[in-house]
C-alpha cells in the first residue's frame, strides 16, 4: 500500500535533487553532488537517504516512515564553478542550521535562474590570449603570438555561435577546429605566421576539455566508476574532434 509522503519530506527532496542538479549541470564532481545531497536530507531530519549520480540524471532517494524515490534528468552541462561554490556554501549554512528550508528552496532557485556566463566577446577575448600564451609556454616566438591570438578566438567565437545552432557538441567542435587549422595554416603562408605546429596546438587550447578530464580521472579514484568512464568517453570524443577538425585541414593542404 502506498503511504502519502508528508509535504515537507516532498520539500526536502525537492530541495535535495536541485541542489544536485545545479552542481552536476556546473561541472561538479559526483562524489561531491551526492555528498551534498545527502549532507542538506541529515540536516533537515532524513538521515537515510541514498543518491546514484551519473553525467545525464540523478537517482535520490529516502528511506524510512515515508520512502520515495525520485530521478531528475541532466540534458545540459556547462563550467560554472560559481555555482558549485554556491551550492557548497548553502549546503554549510543548512548543516549549521543558520538557514531553513523555505530560504534554501529559494536561495537555490535563484542560483539555478542566475546567469554567470561572462559575455560572449570577453570570452573570446580570453580565448585569443590564453590561445597565444599557451603558444609561448610550448617555447613558441612572440612574432606568432598575434597570428595565434586571432585564431583560437576565431576557433572559440565560431564554437559559441555553432553551439546556438548544432545541437550535436561533436559537430560544432569538429568545425571550430577545421577553422583554426584553416587560419593557421593561411597565416603561415601569407608569412604571419611561422611554427604552424605550435600555433595550431595553442590555439586549440580552449577547446581542450580539461575540467571534463581532471573529474574523470577524480570520479574514478574515489571509485566512482560509471561517471568517471562516462565523462572520460565524453572528453576523448571531444580530443576526437579537435584532432579530426585539424587533420582534414593538414590533409587538404598537404603539410
Amino acid at each position: 500500500m502506498n503511504q502519502t509522503i508528508p509535504y515537507r519530506v516532498e520539500e526536502v527532496t525537492e530541495l535535495c535533487l536541485l541542489a544536485g542538479k545545479i552542481m552536476l549541470q556546473s561541472g561538479g564532481e559526483t562524489y561531491r553532488v551526492e555528498d551534498t545531497m545527502m549532507r542538506i536530507a541529515a540536516a533537515f531530519g532524513i538521515p537515510e537517504s541514498q543518491s546514484f549520480v551519473m553525467p545525464t540524471g540523478i537517482i535520490f532517494g529516502i528511506q524510512g516512515a515515508y520512502p520515495a524515490t525520485r530521478l531528475v534528468r541532466i540534458t545540459d552541462r556547462t563550467t560554472d564553478l560559481q555555482k558549485v561554490t554556491q551550492v557548497n556554501d548553502l549546503s554549510r549554512q543548512i548543516a549549521n542550521g543558520t538557514i531553513n528550508l523555505d530560504e534554501a528552496l529559494e536561495a537555490l532557485k535563484g542560483i539555478e535562474a542566475a546567469r554567470n556566463a561572462f559575455p560572449a566577446w570577453l570570452q573570446i577575448a580570453a580565448a585569443a590570449i590564453a590561445s597565444g600564451c599557451f603558444m609561448i609556454m610550448l617555447q613558441g616566438i612572440w612574432a606568432d603570438f598575434i597570428p595565434v591570438a586571432i585564431a583560437g578566438g576565431i576557433g572559440l567565437a565560431l564554437l559559441i555561435w555553432l553551439h546556438l545552432i548544432i545541437p550535436i557538441r561533436f559537430f560544432a567542435e569538429f568545425l571550430a577546429s577545421m577553422a583554426i587549422g584553416i587560419v593557421s595554416v593561411l597565416m603561415v603562408k601569407a608569412g604571419f605566421g611561422h611554427h604552424l605546429d605550435l600555433m595550431i596546438i595553442g590555439s586549440v587550447m580552449p577547446l581542450v576539455p580539461g575540467l571534463l578530464l581532471t573529474n574523470a580521472v577524480r570520479d574514478l579514484m574515489a571509485g566512482h566508476l560509471l561517471s568517471g568512464l562516462s565523462k572520460g568517453a565524453d572528453a576523448f570524443l571531444t580530443a576526437s574532434a579537435i584532432g579530426a577538425g585539424i587533420a582534414v585541414v593538414l590533409s587538404v593542404f598537404q603539410l
